[in-house]
């Protein structure tokens, strides 16, 4: 039987863990999909939204996934 100690130990994470709340399960799905269609993951494209929010040097926003089809991208629309 394990420890405590053992098990607290085999379940630490490499890196210090950030949680963000109240992200509901839809858009954590949608999001881990569409993360998925431009070969990276979760904790790559918060990364770089952070980067590119804060200014470090270099840092560029994330690609994005076309849109579903059907759906437009309204990147482009103007909010007045």
């Amino acid at each position: 039987m394990t420890s405590e100690d053992e098990r607290r130990r085999q379940h630490r994470h490499r890196h210090k863990q950030r949680v963000l709340r109240g992200i509901d399960d839809e858009l954590v799905n949608d999001f881990d999909a569409a993360a998925h269609a431009t070969g990276s993951d979760r904790s790559g494209i918060t990364r770089q939204l952070w980067e590119w929010f804060v200014r470090r040097p270099g840092a560029e926003l994330p690609e994005r996934p076309e849109p579903p089809q059907g759906e437009s991208d309204n990147t482009t629309e103007s909010h007045s």
